[in-house]
């Protein structure tokens, strides 16, 4: 069932298997490139690519080389992997990252605000490139027009993408990152519309994906959630479950393409419970993809007991270039090298062989 086609919006996969997004810090100065182009081009039997995540703003790069799609360079810059992935007729979408909290300025570029919905402390350090491990400073709380100013370079991002050949865009709203940080009580402290209770802290989640499916098309865009997440110091808050299928109802009546829920449980956070995710699915009532430590059976069982559409893999991708076909053909997966994840050059990014198959 994972290798059977799948109609997303007006695209059509040619199956199931999504490649899941990933940091891989290759973008030198925030900038796409060449050696990036090769690695997405390779990957291309996925019935779908989501790419690492892009930030849609300077205030939003996170981690040392990840790239951006807020300036006309890097929007230029994209269309060499576009290109590369549509020479084979790939289909990819553009996940949107803003980093938020989760940053040091020294990642950032000159002028680069470090923002969040509150001003909440984190625990643990950040990579800079050339100094090190640092500790993480506190974060500027946003004022309401730098909430909008957000909300319109995500929108702006959106249309960058497309012009750059994207198929779509996913908004990341998991991980901790800017739009969880909203969602999340540990993060969002503010007693404006954008904090409080559950429906103003998902208020810029939704205010999000309404401007970007306006903008794009909404079976153009996507999004992510990590429900029980606790990645950047996110907690399981009161009323998790009630908050995150009222999110899932909400998404669902913009239409999007789809809904990505992220279980991150096989890496030792708390699992997503069955039940969450079937209410959420009904709630969304669209396209679900399912991620987080899946392998060949337990993807076909989530099809099979109808818990998503779609299966997404990350880790498998990254050692394994042609993993559609090494699945279909049950040839063994090449061991990935954790120590070459986020290490710029082509070490561990694009010298990994396809099968001999």
């Amino acid at each position: 069932m994972i290798f059977s086609k799948y109609k997303l919006g007006e695209i059509e996969l040619k199956n199931r298997i999504v490649m899941a997004p990933m940091t891989r810090s290759r973008a030198i100065d925030n900038m796409p490139n060449d050696l990036m182009a090769i690695y997405y081009g390779q990957r291309d039997d996925a019935g779908l690519i989501i790419t690492e995540g892009v930030s849609p703003s300077p205030n939003g790069l996170g981690y040392p080389r990840i790239p951006g799609a807020y300036s006309k360079k890097q929007t230029e810059a994209w269309k060499k992997v576009t290109e590369a992935v549509n020479e084979k007729e790939g289909k990819i979408f553009m996940q949107l990252m803003h980093t938020g909290r989760v940053t040091h300025p020294g990642n950032l570029p000159q002028g680069g605000q470090h923002l969040a919905p509150s001003s909440v402390g984190m625990s643990g350090q950040m990579y800079v490139d050339g100094k090190g491990m640092l500790d993480y400073p506190l974060a500027q709380a946003m004022t309401q027009k730098q909430i909008h100013e957000a909300i319109e370079e995500y929108v702006q991002a959106s249309k960058n993408a497309i012009y750059a050949g994207m198929h779509g865009v996913e908004l990341h709203g998991a991980n901790g990152y800017l739009i969880d940080q909203f969602i999340n009580a540990a993060s969002n402290k503010r007693d404006d519309e954008y904090g409080g209770p559950i429906e103003n802290r998902v208020r810029f989640a939704i205010e999000v994906a309404k401007k970007v499916s306006d903008a794009i098309g909404a079976d153009k865009t996507g999004i992510r959630l990590s429900p029980y997440g606790v990645f950047n110091d996110m907690e399981i808050f009161e009323g998790i479950d009630e908050c995150f299928v009222y999110l899932a109802e909400e998404l669902g009546k913009l239409g999007l393409a789809y809904l990505h829920i992220v279980d991150h449980s096989s890496m030792g956070a708390p699992e997503v419970p069955n039940s969450l995710k079937q209410k959420m699915k009904k709630a969304f009532g669209g396209t679900m993809v399912i991620s987080g430590g899946l392998d060949k059976s337990k993807a076909e069982a989530a099809l099979e007991n109808d818990l998503g559409e779609l299966v997404a893999f990350g880790k498998p991708f990254i050692s394994n270039p042609d993993l559609v076909n090494r699945m279909k053909n049950n040839i063994e997966l090449a061991e990935y090298d954790q120590s070459t994840f986020y290490t710029p050059g082509p070490k561990g990014y694009t010298d990994y062989p396809n099968s001999e198959n």
